[in-house]
C-alpha cells in the first residue's frame, strides 16, 4: 500500500501563493491518477483538481480555475499544487490522493470516493 505525505502548507495573506507537494512511496507512481482535495472547518470535503496517470487530462474545480495548477513528476514520484491569488475561502486542510488507473482512463470528475489512498493533509490558511 503506497503512502503519501503532503507538505508546503502554511499561513499566507490574501493574494499570496503557496506550493503544496505530495510525495509518494509507490515505485509504480506513474500508474496512478492523482487528486487534490480540501476540507474547510464545518464543510464537506471537496475536489480541487485531479490528473490522469498520463498527465493528459487535468480537471479543476471552478472555484480554483486559473489560480491553481496541478502538476506531477513521475521521476520524483511527486505531485504539486501551485496555488496563486489565494483567497480566505481557500483556507482548508488540503489532501492529496491517488488511484490506480488504466492507461486509457477517461477522467470526467474528481470523485473522492474513487481514490483509496490518502495523505495526512496539510493546513492552508489565507488571511484577509
Amino acid at each position: 500500500q503506497p503512502q503519501l505525505v503532503e507538505s508546503g502548507g502554511g499561513l499566507v495573506q490574501s493574494g499570496g501563493s503557496l506550493r503544496l507537494s505530495c510525495a509518494a512511496s509507490a515505485s509504480t507512481f506513474r500508474y496512478y491518477g492523482i487528486g487534490w482535495f480540501r476540507q474547510a472547518p464545518g464543510k464537506e470535503r471537496e475536489a480541487v483538481a485531479c490528473v490522469t496517470r498520463s498527465g493528459g487530462t487535468t480537471l479543476y474545480a471552478e472555484s480554483v480555475k486559473g489560480r491553481f495548477t496541478l502538476s506531477r513528476d513521475n521521476d520524483r514520484k511527486a505531485a504539486y499544487l501551485q496555488m496563486n491569488s489565494l483567497k480566505p475561502e481557500d483556507t482548508a486542510v488540503y489532501y492529496c490522493a491517488i488511484k490506480r488507473e488504466i492507461l486509457t482512463v477517461e477522467l470526467k470528475a474528481c470523485a473522492s470516493t474513487d481514490y483509496p489512498t490518502w495523505g495526512q493533509g496539510t493546513q492552508v490558511t489565507v488571511s484577509s
